[in-house]
């Protein structure tokens, strides 16, 4: 399977791991819990793939930035999380940072 792809499976898996612990209100609910532990598995599991062909620094950076923008998109539009100016250029620094090591950088190929 492709490496890419491993790593994004991996980054929505957090997504929706991360997502689910707020509902899981302290691990007190069932489900959302049991979606918290089954998500960061499979997101552990693929994140541990993909360490395999892609450089440790490159994936990491990769797996946190797109999921920092990721779980800021679920809180806005799930949890009408507020976000102003400062905020909404902090998470296009972090995807323009993502973007230009991918593009730019032979770290990752």
């Amino acid at each position: 399977m492709n490496k890419w792809l491993i790593l994004g499976i991996a980054i929505v898996a957090e997504t929706i791991a991360t997502s689910a612990l707020k509902s899981s209100e302290g691990f007190s609910r069932f489900w959302p819990s049991a979606i918290v532990v089954a998500g960061y598995g499979i997101a552990f599991y693929c994140l541990s793939l993909t360490l395999r062909v892609i450089p440790m620094g490159v994936t990491y950076a990769v797996w946190s930035g797109i999921g920092i923008a990721l779980i800021t998109l679920v809180g806005w539009l799930v949890y009408g999380q507020k976000l102003d100016a400062p905020a909404l250029i902090g998470i296009a620094l972090i995807i323009a940072g993502v973007i230009i090591m991918n593009v730019f950088s032979k770290a990752g190929h």
